[in-house]
């Protein structure tokens, strides 16, 4: 569905993106994860075509978007920034204008719009009395019409209460489980990025340091919690075995590592142990573990 091919962009002689080349399928919600500066935005409006690359291209459905913007981004729909709206203005007219200047579409298909994002109740109100949440949901809705294939979503629950946010990520999962969209979304957020995402790609500095399943990060050594009785006898067995001790109970084993095999060592030298559980990192330290190594 995506693909940047050598995509680079300086911006007055400072590098913001160094040679970026990733492909995203069609039918995945991908996430883009980054430091501010890292040039997730300057990706996303090299992919809608508002930042001219310095070098390299970007493709949406294999045609270029720097060649042939217009039909690249025809069935494309994006949160970009700060969504802007006519505040004196209905939720309606605001999103009858914009599919004026996109496409002609019925009432029906507006309305349907409408109701799946939850805003049928308010739509003909003015803007200026919407919550935050109201207009985050309006601006969706102006990025499902009319019906796109790809959304691109950079920071779709950014300023949102918990309930708000609860509903934005299960707005975003209806879209690719229900209607087959590819979502490409950037967010500050990682615990709402884990629980949308399978895939990422992480940018650092402008240079891509990760691409592919988040739960990769981890590599093949496993962690543990432990709950012992003698963490000193405990901690000679574990440091011969080849495992760390990390933080809170935590030990992480090397690769080749069998958790059964240690504790069976442990209960031969005499160490209680009480509790052991799998321990999985979440993908805010795993994140931030990748960062801190690049």
């Amino acid at each position: 569905m995506i693909r940047f091919e050598h995509l680079a962009k300086t911006f007055r002689g400072r590098p913001a993106l160094h040679d970026l080349t990733l492909e995203i399928p069609q039918g995945e919600i991908f996430g883009l994860l980054g430091h501010n500066g890292a040039g997730k935005s300057t990706t996303f409006g090299m992919l809608l075509g508002q930042v001219h690359p310095t070098r390299g291209e970007a493709f949406i459905r294999d045609i270029s978007v720097q060649h042939n913007r217009f039909q690249a981004l025809q069935r494309v729909g994006a949160i970009f920034e700060t969504p802007g709206f006519y505040d004196y203005l209905s939720g309606w007219n605001n999103l009858r204008i914009f599919t004026g200047y996109t496409a002609k579409l019925g009432r029906a298909e507006m309305e349907e719009t409408v109701r799946f994002v939850g805003l049928e109740k308010r739509i003909h109100d003015p803007v200026r009395v919407y919550s935050h949440g109201m207009r985050q949901r309006l601006a969706l809705a102006q990025a499902l019409l009319p019906r796109p294939e790809l959304v691109l979503l950079d920071e779709p629950a950014e300023g949102l209460d918990p309930e708000g946010i609860h509903e934005m990520r299960n707005l975003i999962l209806r879209l690719n489980r229900e209607h087959g969209m590819t979502v490409l979304l950037s967010s500050h957020q990682l615990s709402e990025v884990e629980q949308l995402c399978s895939k990422i790609a992480i940018l650092n500095q402008g240079h891509l340091v990760f691409q592919g399943f988040w739960k990769d990060l981890a590599g093949k050594s496993a962690r543990y919690r432990l709950e012992i009785d003698d963490w000193e006898k405990g901690r000679a067995v574990l440091l011969a075995c080849g495992a760390k001790v990390l933080e809170k109970n935590i030990v992480e084993l090397p690769a080749a590592g069998d958790i059964a095999d240690i504790i069976t060592k442990m209960v031969h030298v005499g160490v209680r142990v009480s509790a052991v559980e799998p321990a999985r990192q979440t993908l805010e330290e795993l994140y931030l573990g990748k960062i801190s190594k690049a």
